[in-house]
């Protein structure tokens, strides 16, 4: 898949938080892929109220999620990143992931503060799109 990132000088300095501005993608498939939550395969919670290690799993789970349809972190042009409202004012781990586990080209992301998730210890769910040829 070919994919460009734009980060132009007129919009906020994103890369700083782990995404791009903007992505343009040329392939011949689009991954569509659920939220994934800080669960293991088993549906077990991987740290609980802890916002860092959620976020790791729930990036985890989206690499999972998009290797099994073909695809790479590096396919990913587009995540929604739903954030529990309390922690709105904590989410430096949720820029360190991104900068972890998409270290050139980030996709784009939208972060978005909801009042609940599926299950009340979620603290993070991650959605997205992917790309491939």
């Amino acid at each position: 898949m070919a994919k460009t990132t734009f980060n132009p000088e007129t919009l906020f300095n994103s890369l700083q938080y782990g995404f791009s501005q903007i992505v343009v993608a040329e392939g011949q498939r689009t991954v569509y892929f659920s939220g994934q939550v800080a669960w293991d395969e088993n549906e077990n919670i991987v740290g609980e109220n802890d916002l860092r290690a959620q976020v790791w799993q729930s990036l985890r789970n989206v690499e999972t999620a998009v290797t099994s349809a073909g695809a790479t972190l590096n396919d990913i042009v587009a995540l929604r990143i739903y954030i529990l409202h309390d922690w709105m004012d904590k989410t430096a781990p949720v820029s360190e992931g991104l900068k972890q586990f998409f270290p050139e080209n980030p996709p784009t992301a939208t972060w978005i503060g909801v009042q609940s998730l599926a299950r009340p210890e979620f603290l993070i769910e991650i959605e997205g799109t992917a790309v491939i040829s």
